[in-house]
């Protein structure tokens, strides 16, 4: 019996759109908790069911329930950086609740700031990356452009330029012309015979995205995975005590 996230499906400024767990948005939202429900205690079923009657539109997936309030629902950007509808109804059994949330960065200058002190361990096939600057001393973290700023422009031993946007949420595939850009003032400007390559990093990418980057040359796509652990540190080593 498969089991299905519940999620609420918020869009962007940049025309992407962020997926919250459902029962965790509404308890953040009290004012959207359907009448006589309870955002804890009532099963994900009468949630989603009480928001469909309060005119919520939903819409699944092989692994998700997606949530899209009445002020989104006419958003035509939203359904396609979503997919589409599988016009399946999630399983009456089905309970995603105790399924743990995957790990996500929860503001973009977070997923930057990582990237950009972890540049050198990177392999990207352009050889160990650093972070650009430039003449003036400026760094290449938000690097000024006059297509507006990168995210992180990177350069190899080569001298070669990386240009990456960079997505915490799912993205839509205009984030590619926003790419592409970047690249043009670069190999017109700082990278004049250099190569020029751009990378965009997003918690999820889809088909969309995928086509658009495959016409374009240089341009990859990855998604970011997040892992952490506790490791336990309470036994205390022995030392030496010295006579």
């Amino acid at each position: 019996m498969s089991v299905k996230r519940f999620l609420v499906a918020i869009p962007t400024q940049d025309g992407g759109v962020e997926l919250h767990p459902m029962k965790e948005w509404l308890r953040q939202h009290p004012d959207s908790v359907p009448n006589g429900l309870d955002a804890t205690l009532s099963t994900s079923h009468r949630l989603q069911s009480g928001l469909r009657a309060a005119g919520w539109t939903v819409q699944t997936s092989d692994t998700e329930v997606r949530l899209i309030r009445p002020v989104d629902s006419s958003r035509r950007d939203l359904i396609d950086v979503l997919g589409p509808d599988t016009g399946e109804l999630a399983d009456a059994g089905d309970e995603s609740d105790d399924t743990l949330p995957e790990a996500a960065f929860a503001l973009e200058y977070q997923l930057r700031d990582f990237l950009s002190q972890n540049l050198a361990s990177l392999h990207l096939g352009h050889g160990q990356l650093r972070l650009y600057v430039d003449p003036t001393g400026r760094e290449g973290v938000e690097y000024p452009t006059a297509t507006g700023p990168i995210d992180l422009l990177a350069v190899d031993p080569a001298g070669n330029f990386t240009i990456f946007e960079l997505k915490r949420a799912r993205t839509a595939d205009r984030a590619v012309g926003q790419l592409a850009r970047y690249m043009g003032w670069v190999r017109h400007t700082i990278g004049r015979g250099k190569e020029v390559t751009g990378v965009i990093v997003a918690k999820d990418i889809d088909d969309r995205l995928r086509y658009a980057a495959s016409v374009i040359p240089g341009v990859a796509l990855f998604e970011y995975r997040v892992e952490f652990y506790l490791e336990p540190a309470s036994v205390i080593s022995e030392t030496p005590v010295s006579k």
